[in-house]
């Protein structure tokens, strides 16, 4: 990365490697909260020149920290400062809506020697959408700075009427302020001597500034705390394999910097720097793939999109009664109404992904009484889906851009080019995709099951009977006999949309194919044109669309390889789905931090090392999750709460010879197991079991004697 970023809740931090923030950086690096950024320039000069980087990690995701030290100081010929003599360490972490700098100093010149550390800062109060270069419209001003004996506080009030404002504060006396924000600190040591400097960036939005804010160790303490909650809440998984024992690892952890709470529970934001809001389609993907790891964020995640469901008929927003929302954005131009994004409902799947993850939350957990928490919710979105969604009666869900500042493609691959004929040509809308009707029969079939456990056996019937419906025209409308696959799509005037892409592997999940079908689409996906040994492609080689280096159109997204995985998985497919997890670890042992990046270019393996792509998220919520897919996967774990029963069928990757998880939660207990490859079969010992689940299985099932 050429960048580093830091967050906690809604407050994130995007700066150079140094740990700078320069103004009219490509990256629009910056401070910010809502949707604003709060810091616009912040810079670190020793005798009012820019240090030496040594190094810089961000590794550790609850805070990042950076090594720096002078260079050669001379004027006129008299020394200043000898290169190398001062040690600068940077460490800074967020916490409580404050982010903290704490620079420790080390001298190691033989005598006593004199310095100055500068900061220089400086606020735009700028909307995300304009440091992206998104759009432009009326905001609001500056109004103004306010120096006080250890603080700089920069004032604005917005075009929405909400005043903004910054506040730099430091617990050492400044030997200068400038009120245009440059902060001045003289430094005297002896060699070996070291001294430290806390900084404190305090970002607000309405009236008055907190005085009372927590000491840097304090806060620190606090934050190392919530993540020691974290790791003790989740699901503890080990394994022989290191590759993938550091990608669970660093996908955990990454999933947890990316969690937020805006009121309604903690939910996975959808990826850094520029996605850190609540996503309806990314969100509720991510909690999917880590229900069995911490099914509690499926719960904050259905939440949150529940309390901004869909009231009106709205076409500014995309908006219709009863539909998940796509995106929320909290800044200036979304509270004047200058985008749609307050929030934008720009999305075909995130409805029925919604009641999905109801659906396989209650699966995992049992937890009823959240069903009844949920059933005018539920109501509506399957209202939506039938009288919104399917626009034309057909059975088939369909999306067609309203909103003049919405998004064309409202599919998973939203880019304009993502959904392309054989011949080259754009489909237009509105379109069916193939994976969206997977979506709603699996929710149907889903919530119908739900339904029987609460003895609504008339609208779980009704349920079934549409799937049913829905199941049968699917496999007649968009399957293509010439090629033995799925088309991407249906297009306005209902022909196909031909092109082989991965959307179909979406389908397997939901178990709507025909058997034969089904055959042939997984034999279809790890094919050389689809499957480029690191990953399953978005789309074929050779297809009139392909470019390995586009967002949608041939690249590899982990996301959606995880899904086609646990389809496979759930298909009986265990060796195609191996193949894969397979590739996709081998390409993230080449990704920085053993970290899977959002997507990364689909060159084939001849190469010897995955291609990145030049702007991935990183980190990324559903790329996070990924890995955590994976386990569930290999384990072939699916329990079912309404059946009482935990489906287990473990198929190990080939190098790897032992998986142990720890403290699954199901139902209302837990589940502890080691599974072995032991000679020509594989062996479960359960060393836990309290969820009162029969554990079914077609390998040999061993109590654990430690």
């Amino acid at each position: 990365m050429d960048y580093r970023v830091i967050k906690e809740n809604d407050l994130f931090l995007l700066t150079d490697p140094a740990g700078n923030i320069n103004e009219n950086h490509q990256y629009g690096l910056g401070l910010y909260m809502k949707d604003t950024r709060f810091l616009s320039k912040f810079r670190l000069k020793i005798n009012g020149t820019d240090p030496v980087l040594l190094s810089s990690s961000a590794e550790e995701n609850l805070l990042a920290t950076i090594l720096l030290t002078n260079p050669h100081m001379e004027k006129e010929g008299e020394l200043s400062l000898w290169r190398e003599s001062i040690e600068i360490e940077r460490k800074r972490f967020i916490y409580g809506g404050v982010f903290y700098e704490k620079i420790k100093l080390k001298s190691y010149f033989p005598k006593k020697i004199a310095f100055t550390l500068s900061i220089q800062a400086d606020v735009d109060f700028n909307d995300m959408f304009i440091v992206r270069g998104f759009q432009t419209g009326n905001v609001g001003k500056r109004t103004g700075e306010i120096k006080g004996e250890s603080s700089l506080t920069y004032t604005y009030k917005g075009a929405d009427d909400i005043k903004r404002a910054t506040r730099i504060s430091w617990d050492k006396e400044a030997s200068y302020v400038d009120e245009q924000g440059e902060v001045m600190f003289s430094f005297e040591l002896n060699h070996q001597e070291e001294e430290e400097i806390t900084l404190m960036v305090q970002p607000q939005m309405g009236e008055g500034i907190n005085e009372n804010i927590l000491s840097a160790d304090e806060a620190l303490s606090l934050l190392t705390q919530s993540y020691k909650k974290w790791e003790k809440s989740s699901t503890k998984v080990t394994t022989d394999h290191p590759t993938m024992q550091r990608l669970i690892t660093r996908g955990l952890n990454d999933l947890r910097v990316l969690l937020t709470d805006v009121g309604f529970g903690a939910f996975p934001v959808a990826g850094l720097p520029w996605f850190g809001v609540p996503f309806g389609r990314d969100s509720l993907i991510a909690a999917l793939q880590m229900l069995a790891f911490n099914p509690e964020v499926a719960k904050g995640t259905l939440r949150t999109m529940a309390a901004y469901q869909g009231t009106a008929n709205d076409p500014w927003r995309d908006e219709q009664p009863g539909k998940i929302m796509h995106e929320i954005r909290y800044g200036e131009l979304a509270n004047t109404n200058q985008i749609p994004f307050t929030p934008y409902y720009g999305t075909v799947d995130a409805t029925p992904l919604f009641l999905i993850l109801l659906t396989e939350y209650v699966k995992w957990t049992g937890d009823l009484e959240f069903v009844q928490e949920m059933h005018m919710t539920i109501d509506r979105a399957l209202i939506w889906i039938n009288d919104y969604g399917d626009r034309d009666g057909d059975l088939f869900l369909e999306y067609h851009q309203e909103s003049s500042k919405g998004i064309a493609n409202q599919g998973w691959k939203d880019s304009g080019d993502s959904v392309v004929h054989r011949t080259g040509e754009y489909a237009k809308t509105p379109i069916a995709l193939v994976e969206v009707q997977g979506y709603v029969y699996q929710a149907k079939m889903g919530i119908a099951s739900l339904y029987d456990q609460l003895n609504k056996t008339d609208e779980a019937n009704n349920l079934r009977e549409e799937a049913e419906q829905l199941r049968k025209e699917f496999n007649e409308a968009f399957w293509m006999d010439d090629v033995s696959f799925y088309a991407i799509a249906l297009d306005e005037h209902k022909h196909q949309v031909g092109t082989i892409t991965s959307n179909p592997g979406h389908a397997l999940l939901a178990e709507i194919m025909d058997e034969e079908k089904l055959n042939k689409v997984a034999e279809r996906l790890i094919s050389e044109p689809m499957f480029s040994g690191y990953g399953i492609r978005t789309m074929a080689e050779g297809e009139a669309g392909y470019n390995p280096m586009s967002y949608h159109d041939g690249s590899i997204w982990p996301h959606d390889n995880s899904l086609i995985v646990l389809g496979l998985s759930k298909a009986n497919k265990q060796t195609e789905a191996n193949k894969v997890i397979k590739g996709l670890v081998d390409a993230a042992e080449h990704f920085e931090y053993d970290r899977l990046p959002e997507l990364f270019c689909g060159y084939s393996s001849k190469l010897d090392k995955p291609v990145k792509y030049p702007v991935a998220c990183s980190p990324q919520a559903w790329a996070a999750g990924t890995p955590l897919a994976f386990v569930q996967a290999m384990l072939r774990l699916f329990p079912d709460s309404t059946a009482g029963t935990i489906q287990i069928n473990p198929v190990l990757i080939d190098d790897m010879n032992e998986l142990s998880v720890e403290n699954l939660v199901i139902g209302s207990g837990k589940l502890s197991l080691t599974v072995k490859k032991e000679e020509s079969e594989t062996i479960i010992y359960v060393k836990e079991n309290t969820t009162k689940y029969e554990l079914l299985s077609q390998c040999k099932v061993r109590n654990y004697v430690g």
